[in-house]
């Protein structure tokens, strides 16, 4: 059974003529009364009560006819969530946020895909570090990522997004908070908390690369699986940490940032997403991200944070 025949039988039921049917449907009217008989020698049933002045409906075909509308409905929906899935309109879309994108980009980018997509199901998981967003990325679970390069794995393309700077994360009443700004080697001698090292995250190879650099190992007195819990030990006076600036969207009181005079440290961030064929949820998605991403202010200069005595009247931004 063709849909091309039950459309020619609603038309003929709605209109209750051979001939108005087959003007409407702009064809001659003797194939549209095959195709119909066609139609009703396939399902076995008379659909239609002929005279030479009338065609009305029998009851079978007034049944037959309330399935077929719901049917060519149906078709219609498909046919177009079809051709919104080929545009990238349509469907389902995981997506991963490494931490300190969680808090800056994540709503402006999920926002701004959303508004652009509508139809689009979002699956999306925060704070989630760059080497469980590999793991993910490779076996399916999601369908793009953005982490933090390099990523070395083989299967998944990446690019990256732009680079930031790299500052220092300490509480508010933290001693070497009057300062403007501040040097890694002057440090040394502070507990430290850090991201994942099982696998390592990519801030948590920074931070000992740098503190090494620097002449020190660092001393990791606590270990966080994500941003959110990293601030709220520093904003309690546990140990300081090196964090992306722009982890400042983050606001948690107690807590507050200093450049880093010496040495001078950026991360990069970037997309990430399988290798091959790209499937137009994905190009839309890289697409979007790139847009909101080149239209931000750069955080190449963060501001400096006022002094601690400001800081307790309000929420600081990390």
């Amino acid at each position: 059974m063709e849909l091309r025949h039950i459309r020619y039988f609603t038309a003929v039921a709605e209109e209750l003529s051979f001939t108005r049917a087959a003007e409407r449907l702009m064809i001659a009217q003797s194939p549209l009364s095959q195709q119909v008989r066609k139609l009703e020698h396939e399902i076995g049933v008379e659909l239609f009560h002929r005279t030479t002045r009338s065609v009305t409906l029998t009851y079978a075909g007034q049944v037959f006819y309330e399935q077929a509308v719901g049917l060519l409905h149906s078709g219609d929906e498909a046919v177009d969530a079809a051709q919104k899935a080929a545009r990238g309109e349509y469907g389902k879309l995981s997506v991963g946020f490494t931490g300190a994108a969680t808090y800056e980009l994540l709503p402006v980018v999920m926002r701004a895909y959303a508004d652009r997509h509508p139809e689009v199901t979002l699956d999306v998981r925060s704070d989630m570090d760059t080497p469980h967003q590999v793991a993910a990325l490779l076996d399916g679970r999601l369908a793009a990522g953005v982490l933090r390069p390099p990523v070395n794995a083989r299967g998944l393309t990446t690019e990256v997004l732009r680079h930031e700077p790299v500052v220092v994360l300490l509480a508010s009443r933290h001693p070497a908070a009057v300062h403007r700004d501040l040097d890694l080697s002057d440090l040394r001698d502070e507990p430290f908390i850090s991201y994942n090292n099982n696998p390592p995250a990519s801030m948590y190879l920074l931070m000992t690369s740098a503190c090494q650099s620097a002449g020190f190992v660092p001393r990791i007195k606590h270990v966080v699986a994500d941003s959110s819990a990293l601030v709220a030990l520093v904003a309690a006076d546990m140990g300081i940490a090196l964090v992306p600036a722009s982890l400042r969207h983050l606001g948690i009181r107690g807590a507050t940032y200093r450049p880093l005079r010496s040495p001078t440290l950026s991360v990069p961030l970037g997309l990430a997403y399988r290798e091959g064929t790209v499937s137009p949820l994905v190009r839309r998605f890289v697409e979007t991200t790139r847009t909101v991403v080149s239209s931000l202010r750069p955080t190449e200069h963060p501001q400096v944070s006022p002094p601690p005595e400001e800081e307790d009247r309000f929420i600081i931004g990390l």
